[in-house]
Formats: C-alpha cells, structure tokens, sequence
C-alpha cells in the first residue's frame, strides 16, 4: 500500500493522502493494484469528486468454511468525509486459486450515507461466511434493504433480499443487522419459533433481546 500527500477533506478537514492498494506475490512480486480498487463513485454528472479510498479501515484474512479451507482477504476502505458526514466504505473480498496462481475479487458492495449501513462478514455461527448488508431505503416506511450473499462457486451470490421492519431512528440501540437477525435467519430457514432469540455478537451487554414487531430489542 502507497499513500498519496496529505490533503483536506470536503470539510476543509485535514486528511490522509490517497490510499493505492496492492496485492504482491512474494516480497519481489509486482504490484496488482486493480483487483483491491473499488469501484470509484462520482454524484453527479458536473461534480467531480471520485470518493478514492483514503482510509485502510480493515485489511485481514477471515475464513469463511473454517481454519481448515482457503481463507479470504477482507478489505475495508473508506473515502474522504463529506461536509454531510457521508463516506464512501467499500468492502472487497479476495481469494487466491493456488493452482491458477492468480487473485480474484470476489464480492465488493460501497455504501455512502451515515443512516446506520453498514456491510458486515460473518465470521461464525449460523451464518458464517455470509456477507450481510443494511443499506437505507430512499422513500417510505423509511427502513432498510437487508440483502445476504453467500459464497457458491467460488463468488458471492445473493441469497436474499427483503425490505427490513427496523426503522430510522426508531430508538432501537442495536445496529440494523443485529435487530433483523432473527428475520434473516427464519428467512434462510436457520430458526424456527421455539428456538432462543439471537444474541447480538456486537452488543455483549444485550444478553436478553426481546422481539417487537419482528425485530430485535434490549430489554
């Protein structure tokens, strides 16, 4: 990874230079720049800014199919911030076919707003190698897009899509993924009632959720 000269943000913020990625085969290898850069994202047709990744959020291996399979590269980057408080975050996954030799990008999804997305790999339990995201919707009941990819032949497919019962700005302290588990996991079949409400990974405070409406609260 290179880094470009500092420069300001479109707050007139200090900030990092921008972020060049690479992927080496070998210490000596040369630099693979295009599989690791995400899609650049520009709003409008007379406003130029490109949103290129200024910010390494994450950069780690995570093992969808256990310790005992391939691993991936997880990618995070985020872009400048807005005046708005928007960021470019663009999630990447990237495998290595030993026999080929060579890289493959295998799911990338951007979010830009801060309405509470997020894109989210599972690391374990019902769901582990899933790639869930919570993107907002632009009109009314003003929820989320709760969308699920899940790896088959190699790259991330979705595997469900649906229109989600959490609310903006509903007062609900979980993020948006942790209160639609249950709905997403009784959708692919993984719970069934009777079973023990899902216990948020991300809030170990919240050893009781409670279900309202088809969604997940702490007590």
């Amino acid at each position: 990874m290179t880094e470009g000269p500092p420069t300001k943000d479109y707050g007139d913020n200090d900030a990092p230079g921008a972020l060049t990625l690479c992927l080496h085969k070998g210490s000596s290898g040369p630099c693979v720049s295009g599989l690791v850069t995400p899609p650049l994202r520009t709003t409008t047709p007379d406003d130029p800014i490109a949103w290129e990744p200024h910010y390494l959020q994450i950069a780690k291996l995570v093992y969808p199919s256990g310790l005992q399979a391939a691993p991936l590269l997880l990618i995070v980057t985020g872009s400048l911030n807005a005046g708005n408080g928007n960021q470019i975050v663009s999630t990447q996954l990237i495998s290595y076919d030993a026999e080929k030799d060579m890289f493959q990008r295998v799911y990338q999804k951007s979010t830009g707003h801060n309405n509470n997305e997020e894109v989210r790999f599972v690391d374990h339990g019902l769901l582990q190698g899933s790639v869930i995201s919570a993107e907002p919707q632009q009109h009314l009941p003003y929820g989320y897009w709760i969308v699920v990819n899940q790896r088959m032949g190699g790259e991330y497919h979705q595997v469900l899509r649906y229109g989600s019962a959490t609310r903006y700005n509903d007062g609900n302290q979980l993020s948006v993924i942790d209160s639609e588990m249950l709905a997403i996991e009784r959708r692919l079949g993984l719970w069934k009632p009777g079973d023990p409400l899902p216990v948020p990974e991300h809030m170990k405070n919240c050893l009781k959720p409670v279900l309202r409406h088809d969604e997940l609260w702490c007590r």
